[in-house]
């Protein structure tokens, strides 16, 4: 049996902690943060009280869950200072909140669909209770009992909680493409701005597309959602203007294809998009370079 003290040490520990707190706080830098401190709390306790927990795993699991409870309660409040819109943050293909852990296929594929930038936007829209909820449930298997110890409610309450979510999460996954039309729509996307070829690029827009950008103040972004395809289109046109530099390079981003954006090799942006119907219905772009520590 292993020993309780070297548990938040074991690397398979480590990841399940941090997959957890990534997906429901949006952030690997809050991630880390979250899973650091749930260690802290593990290794504060005596050596008697360690071998008096059943299973570590669930107890860190409870831990971190609670930590990311906390940080989402004053997530809002911090956001209510945020320069512009706030996007969650992108995610490179083989990054684990930020971990040099690599995950083997399956767990890959429950990875890239929990980690979407279009299920994160949804989950962000939920409030706290409703996000772990879900994520424990849904994505690890924690049972009601368990995943209402953490948000301090009632097995029955956060089973409605969880059920809410799932409903809102699917409802997104119903709208999207396959995923070989996400991939042929971002490639003409990439295709289309490199040439600068105006009508190629509106013909893949959806007529209502919705372009979001996060600068975070640090760097120029649009402070409100551009709508319709006619102003999106300026929209993108301006950003290829400004930087004729600009190379815009294919990437697995957050689970689905996406878009890097480099500028004399330095980093601009990354870009996610929304496929439903062949067409490009939301584009969100991350320049805010807090948010981008992973892909330097």
């Amino acid at each position: 049996m292993q020993d309780p003290a070297d548990v938040a040490a074991d690397a398979q520990v480590r990841r399940r902690l941090l997959g957890v707190a990534v997906r429901v706080l949006g952030s690997s830098a809050d991630a880390e943060d979250a899973v650091q401190e749930a260690l802290l709390r593990w290794y504060r306790l005596s050596q008697a009280e360690r071998d008096a927990v059943d299973v570590p795993l669930a107890w860190l699991t409870t831990v971190v869950s609670r930590v990311c409870l906390d940080v989402l309660g004053s997530a809002r409040h911090r956001r209510e200072a945020y320069v512009g819109e706030w996007l969650p943050e992108p995610l490179p293909h083989d990054a684990v909140a930020g971990s040099a852990l690599v995950l083997d296929p399956p767990e890959q594929a429950v990875w890239d669909e929990s980690v979407h930038t279009a299920v994160q936007v949804v989950l962000d829209a939920l409030t706290p209770a409703a996000r772990v909820s879900y994520v424990l449930h849904d994505v690890f298997a924690v049972p009601f009992a368990e995943v209402a110890e953490v948000t301090g409610s009632t097995p029955e309450a956060a089973r409605q909680l969880a059920a809410s979510a799932r409903r809102d999460v699917a409802a997104r996954r119903r709208r999207a493409s396959p995923a070989a039309e996400h991939r042929r729509l971002v490639d003409a996307l990439v295709l289309a701005c490199r040439t600068g070829d105006v009508a190629s690029l509106a013909a893949l827009l959806a007529d209502d597309v919705v372009a979001v950008s996060d600068g975070g103040g640090r760097v120029s972004a649009a402070r409100r959602p551009v709508r319709g395809a006619d102003r999106v289109l300026r929209f993108l046109a301006g950003i290829l203007a400004k930087r004729p530099g600009l190379v815009l390079e294919p990437a697995e981003v957050s689970g689905r294809p996406g878009v890097v954006l480099r500028d004399s090799s330095a980093l601009v942006g990354v870009a996610s998009v929304e496929v439903v119907d062949g067409r490009a219905s939301e584009l969100w772009l991350v320049m805010n370079p807090d948010k981008l520590r992973l892909w330097s």
